[in-house]
């Protein structure tokens, strides 16, 4: 088992501020609320919610995020309480106390097309367990748990907890995205998970309490998996996540259709949100800022979504393109990126011959990607590009 022991732990000297729906972010164009949505599953009826209170209390546009949740930005001062309600009367907000530590990234068209088995009720199970232990509400608001149904999409994208199907009567429970060589039945997974989540909190609190992800404790993976009951077995090499997400139409095993649509540095407008609520019954946001409209009759829906803007086509730049959110919406950027990456998209004229890049618009690089990206910098006085840098973690 690899150690979880890094070359240069972070500390940390602050409380993780990472921000909910409930507890928001003083961002420069206002306060920011991030909903966490286990899985990325929403029906239609929720994610027209969201756009409802996106265009009433806030810009008018939905962010999605690296990890299946969803931002509102530039909310109206004093409509917090408003948004709350109608959020948990939506279903998108069971409990107010756990409600940033809810990050759950579940494979994309889990249950319809590929994968080893169906990640759903794990996804559901773990968060229903979760809220309901009063401890795990003290997990930092960076916590990531990932349930990978084999296909090797989500496992790899650094979870602090994890399942990985081996087979239909097998999984292995990762720490920090390493195998520990636990296993456990598909039955038992979500309880071990849960008991792992509480681990890492016992843990934590041993050195200092500081930690906002796991693999920032020393010897963090040997020294959770050991507070964990089991026999461990072979480790087996945790699949690397794919660093373009899928796009396209998809056959699903029932013989229906399964569209993802990849939206353009993850901001959706209202009338693109009403288009996808009206597409699909349900939904699931990916990590690469898509979302999967399942169970359709045929793809024929894809020529409206493109119309709308958003990208069916795999061999769209938009796949390996991100941003940060930039001017106006950070102060402490040099550039408004998003409108500049869109510019160079539209015109073809993207560094690095195209290849996968994220623009900043300053050093920290907020929202960067995994994997190999060309970093393009705002500098104030144009971009600076950076083709080889050591991934962030």
């Amino acid at each position: 088992m690899t150690s979880g022991t890094t070359a240069a732990l972070p500390t940390r000297d602050r409380v993780d501020a990472c921000p909910g729906a409930v507890q928001t972010h003083a961002a420069a164009d206002g306060p920011l609320a991030r909903v966490r949505v286990p899985g990325g599953a929403l029906s239609g009826a929720q994610f027209r919610v969201l756009a409802r209170a996106a265009v009433e209390f806030g810009d008018g546009t939905l962010e999605l995020t690296s990890r299946g949740n969803v931002q509102l930005r530039g909310l109206t001062a004093g409509t917090g309480a408003e948004l709350g309600e109608r959020l948990a009367a939506a279903g998108l907000l069971p409990s107010a106390t756990h409600e940033r530590v809810r990050n759950v990234l579940a494979s994309t068209l889990t249950g319809r097309a590929g994968g080893l088995l169906d990640v759903r009720r794990w996804v559901a199970a773990f968060d229903a367990g979760l809220c309901a232990d009063p401890a795990l509400a003290d997990l930092p608001g960076r916590f990531l748990a990932t349930f990978d149904d084999g296909r090797g999409d989500v496992a790899g994208l650094g979870g602090d907890v994890g399942l990985l199907a081996l087979g239909p009567a097998s999984a292995a429970l990762l720490l920090g995205g390493t195998d520990t060589g636990l296993r456990t039945t598909p039955e038992d997974a979500v309880g071990l998970a849960l008991a792992a989540a509480r681990a890492f909190l016992a843990e934590r609190a041993e050195q200092g309490g500081t930690a906002w992800r796991l693999t920032e404790l020393a010897d963090g993976v040997e020294r959770v998996a050991a507070r964990l009951p089991g026999s461990r077995t072979e480790p087996v090499r945790v699949p690397t996540a794919p660093d373009i997400g899928p796009a396209g139409e998809f056959a699903q095993n029932d013989g229906r259709t399964a569209l993802v649509a990849v939206v353009p540095l993850g901001r959706l407008t209202a009338d693109q949100s009403d288009l996808l609520a009206e597409t699909a019954n349900e939904l699931q946001v990916t990590p690469w800022r898509g979302v999967v409209l399942p169970d359709l009759p045929d793809a024929s829906a894809a020529a409206a979504l493109a119309g709308a803007g958003l990208v069916v086509d795999r061999g769209s730049p938009w796949l390996r393109v991100t941003a940060c959110a930039g001017l106006p919406g950070c102060a402490k950027s040099r550039a408004d990126v998003r409108t500049d990456a869109a510019a160079a998209v539209a015109v073809g004229t993207l560094p690095a011959d195209g290849a996968r890049q994220h623009w900043a618009g300053c050093e920290r690089r907020c929202g960067r990607p995994r994997g190999a990206v060309v970093d393009v910098i705002a500098t104030g006085a144009g971009y600076r590009i950076e083709v080889h840098r050591v991934e962030k973690s």
